[in-house]
């Protein structure tokens, strides 16, 4: 059988991903593997139809698909969503039609299920049958279990095809109403209150709906809310994942482009951040995801810290609860508040006004007043993972990662006090007498949980609203 492997790293075949699919090609040499690096080639891809042709033939002729690509920011790197993209632009989705198709992906498992769904979606949508995914560490293929493991990944996508067998759709269809958002007028602005406010869109003029829902929303202050468009930034190309950046976090593009100066200058000094963007492809832009991507010269190091983050979202995003968990996500991370979210989905410019005007009274409100939500496990799962991979095996590279993690005081590893221990020791000890143990967990395990909480709400002061 002829498998063609989309390879969506920008490092072309010097990636890690790449390994793995030739392991696979090797321990299945009787099928022919036939690599296109598209990431790497993605301004080729763009500017050459004739190259992307020979994409499209490829695929046609093929009997399998690998979408094989490390993971950038929770999803698949920019230059990846861009030809996606490209095969909608194109009106080239009969091409992947019906050939079967896995995924596999390399990363340490930060989110990694969001890739894997995305997709998934994006492989139902082109009429693909897809036949399952592959998450891998970075150095699996080094473990003789994990090898075994890939193998017969591999395996039962191989007899996939070669069986015919029929594969389960996912993810229905995304059915976008289109709704002209007409904004009324803005009766009471919000003054700033000295914060500092910055709206980052990449809208087009024919992105009427986020056009206005950007204008509503500087409308709604009293004061100056600068905008700042990613398509007259100069920015050169995504994120190349060389690690550059990883020892000083100094952006293999410094000088050569204009993003880290637009971050430096303009992300770091905003009290408030407002993104706005238009769906493509159940995500936001590609230029968008360039925009997460290349903030990764940060490394694993929040950058937006006690900020208030909004988003304004233009297309059914209701749909598409993997992108929202991506907003939500990336915030928490940046250790940013986010203070809420709009789309243009709800069919009454009446109710997109008012959930504009709380947007903007929350973003001013919550700067002023420094609320910050608890992390989740968006924010507390992901940092303990980075914080043993740092501490392990990344810390070379990411020597800049590891200074800020020890200066932070983040390489918190589980230690007991003596006291816990003897009080752990006893507790266990006790419970194995049968009348005491009924005695603890049906009487006493309720009222203890919630005796030192009570104090405190019990010594609670009121407060006027």
């Amino acid at each position: 059988m002829k498998i063609v492997v989309l390879n969506g790293s920008p490092k072309g075949p010097q990636s890690v991903t790449m390994q793995y699919v030739r392991y696979i090609e090797k321990t299945f040499s009787r099928h022919r593997f036939t690599y296109i690096d598209i990431s790497e080639k993605i301004h080729r891809l763009e500017k050459s139809e004739t190259a992307f042709r020979e994409v499209l033939d490829a695929v046609h002729s093929a009997d399998g698909i690998f979408w094989a690509f490390p993971l950038f920011y929770l999803l698949v790197p920019s230059q990846y969503k861009r030809f996606i993209e490209l095969i909608r632009e194109r009106c080239a989705e009969e091409a992947f039609r019906n050939k079967y198709a896995a995924v596999l992906t390399t990363s340490i498992h930060v989110h990694d299920t969001m890739a894997h769904h995305y997709m998934n979606a994006v492989c139902d949508d082109l009429g693909m049958r897809y036949a399952g995914s592959f998450s891998a560490s970075m150095y699996d293929l080094l473990k003789e279990e994990q090898r075994k493991q890939l193998i017969l990944f591999a395996k039962y996508f191989l007899s996939s095809i070669k069986k015919e067998q029929a594969t389960p759709r996912h993810y229905a269809a995304v059915s976008a109403h289109p709704y002209s958002y007409a904004p009324g007028a803005v009766k009471d602005r919000l003054p700033l209150r000295g914060k500092k406010v910055l709206i980052v869109s990449d809208a087009v003029a024919e992105q009427h709906n986020l056009n206005r829902m950007i204008i509503r929303l500087q409308d709604s202050f009293s004061g100056y809310a600068e905008t700042v468009n990613l398509n007259q930034l100069d920015i050169k190309g995504g994120c190349l994942g060389c690690l550059q950046c990883a020892y000083d976090n100094v952006c293999v593009y410094e000088g050569t482009d204009g993003f880290t100066g637009f971050f430096n200058e303009k992300i770091r000094s905003a009290d408030v951040l407002v993104f706005a963007g238009a769906i493509r492809d159940r995500f936001l832009s590609s230029k968008w995801k360039c925009f997460f991507d290349r903030t990764f010269f940060n490394n694993h190091i929040p950058s937006m810290t006690g900020k208030q983050l909004g988003f304004l979202v233009s297309g059914p995003l209701g749909q598409l609860p993997e992108l929202k968990q991506f907003l939500e996500a990336y915030v928490e991370l940046q250790q940013g508040n986010l203070a809420g979210i709009v789309s243009d989905e709800y069919e009454d410019s009446g109710e997109i006004d008012g959930l504009i005007t709380l947007l903007a009274d929350r973003l001013i409100r919550y700067a002023v007043q420094g609320f910050q939500k608890p992390g989740s496990y968006h924010e507390l799962g992901v940092r303990k993972i980075l914080r043993d991979n740092i501490w392990k095996s990344m810390r070379f590279p990411f020597q800049s990662d590891h200074r800020y993690f020890k200066r932070q005081g983040l390489y918190d590893f589980p230690r007991r006090t003596l006291r816990e221990k003897i009080r752990n020791l006893s507790m266990v000890m006790v419970t194995k007498v049968p009348f005491i143990r009924r005695e603890i967990y049906t009487k006493q395990m309720k009222p203890g949980m919630i005796r030192p909480l009570e104090k405190i709400v019990a010594e609670a002061d009121p407060e006027e609203t």
